[in-house]
């Protein structure tokens, strides 16, 4: 199967799994949970915007940093574009967080309220260099907008 395959049917399970909950925690507990099953991901979380930091939220992988600031490393500053932020090897980055030393690769994508401002972030490491493409970029950028319009 193909990542886009992969992504098309995950996209369709996750649809299914968030139809009709709209507690928060629960959410995005079980959309980490079919991201990193479904994809085999190093490190699958969301980080949630409270009182001006990224606070860890629910994650599937070894233990993380508890909170980011705003403008600090690939979730930082995801979070202050308000864009996706796609690092292909993590080393380069600067300012670059190390929560482990095995993540190799990133993609952050941002959470959005229904007035465009970010609620948090979905952050995702790979073991892997240069692990992310526009394919990852897009089904994941669908997926949070999912989750976000159950969250608003």
């Amino acid at each position: 199967m193909t990542k886009k395959e992969k992504y098309q049917e995950l996209q369709k399970q996750i649809e299914a799994l968030i139809e009709g909950e709209h507690d928060a925690v629960a959410v995005m507990a079980n959309v980490v949970a079919a991201i990193h099953s479904a994809m085999e991901f190093f490190w699958t979380g969301f980080y949630i915007e409270k009182n001006g930091m990224l606070v860890l939220g629910p994650f599937q992988g070894p233990v993380a940093c508890y909170r980011i600031a705003h403008g600090k490393g690939v979730c930082g500053t995801a979070y202050e574009r308000k864009a996706t932020v796609v690092v292909p090897d993590v080393e380069e980055f600067p300012g670059h967080i190390a929560c482990s030393s095995l993540s190799r690769s990133e993609i952050v994508v941002p959470v959005f309220s229904a007035d465009h401002e970010v609620m948090g972030v979905l952050d995702i490491d790979s073991r892997e260099l240069n692990n992310f493409d526009s394919i990852d970029q897009e089904y994941l950028e669908n997926i949070v907008s999912a989750v976000a319009s159950h969250l608003n």
